[in-house]
């Protein structure tokens, strides 16, 4: 196990050098300069001006020897200043971070407790009331995208009944109640959009197990029902759904940038979308080096829990 976790690690660094040398150039290609912006703020800026701005943000440098700059610096833990504010990139994505996560871990418990319950549910009345109803609301959620019913939320409810979500943040453990009624809602809508794929696999995941010969005779055994649904048929047939929660790690950052701008979340979402829009590149590395990570680590942690769900899998 510790030699397979290791090279595992090791696998990491090629694949996010790699990933961040593509973030690093495209964000660079994106028609407008940081300069332009910044010089945009004064009507008499020179040529003289644009070139000392230049160099003392350091963009005067070959691209190459940029990219090694920043890479040296972040294999040191630092991520550069914004170039906007002037402040440390690891001190902005650490205030946004925390909200991002909590946005992540409620909608990804949200996705996995709908998901599984309505998967298992549908498996086991198959081609019931309840399996139509339970396979329309999977259609349904994959039909309509999480911004859309986040627009929604904010507007229509406002308008028919003079309610809508908090807007202002509070801090988890400033106000617990204020906080979750304000993330609440946008990770409900976050989940329910990632709970229909869960549902769908573990529908045919359980279907496909319950029709094994191991389950036939655990029922000829005379056990309870619900003991063979959970314990013998649920384990095996949550493998391939482990695998498809890691795969949702990313979405989850991405479905969070849209959500977290409507509903006013000041996350690493807001924050990224904010320094593209203003061309601040060191955050939007910074935020992707973060995240580039975190899903490379979490898909690690996927992979891992395969030998507690399968005992057949051994790491060497």
């Amino acid at each position: 196990m510790g030699a397979y976790v290791l090279r595992r690690l090791l696998a990491l660094f090629p694949t996010l050098v790699f990933a961040s040398l593509i973030v690093f150039l495209t964000i660079r290609m994106i028609p407008g300069d940081v300069i332009d912006l910044m010089l945009a703020q004064n009507d008499v800026a020179s040529s003289q001006d644009r070139e000392s701005l230049r160099a003392a943000l350091g963009l005067d440098q070959p691209m190459w020897r940029q990219y090694l700059n920043w890479a040296g610096a972040a294999l040191q833990g630092d991520l550069g200043h914004s170039l906007w504010e002037n402040a440390p990139v690891s001190r902005l994505i650490l205030q946004r971070l925390p909200v991002t996560l909590e946005l992540g871990v409620l909608a990804l418990l949200v996705s996995i407790s709908v998901g599984i319950a309505i998967g298992i549910y549908s498996a086991i009345r198959q081609d019931t009331a309840g399996d139509y109803v339970a396979r329309s609301f999977s259609l349904l959620m994959l039909s309509i995208p999480g911004f859309w019913l986040g627009t929604l939320v904010m507007v229509f409810p406002s308008v028919w009944w003079r309610w809508s979500p908090e807007l202002e943040f509070v801090g988890l453990f400033q106000d617990p109640w204020r906080n979750l009624s304000h993330v609440l809602v946008p990770a409900i809508l976050l989940g329910l959009s990632l709970s229909a794929v869960t549902m769908r696999m573990t529908r045919t995941m359980m279907l496909e197990v319950l029709r094994q010969d191991y389950v036939r005779t655990a029922r000829a055994k005379g056990l309870r029902e619900s003991a063979v649904i959970f314990r013998h048929a649920l384990r095996n047939s949550l493998i391939p759904v482990v695998t498809l929660i890691g795969l949702q790690a990313p979405l989850l950052i991405g479905g969070a940038v849209i959500l977290e701008q409507i509903f006013l979340l000041p996350g690493m979402g807001t924050l990224f979308l904010d320094a593209v829009f203003a061309r601040d590149y060191p955050i939007v590395t910074g935020v992707f080096l973060v995240v580039g990570v975190s899903v490379l680590v979490i898909n690690l942690l996927v992979d891992l829990a395969y030998g507690y769900l399968d005992p057949r899998v051994r790491y060497g």
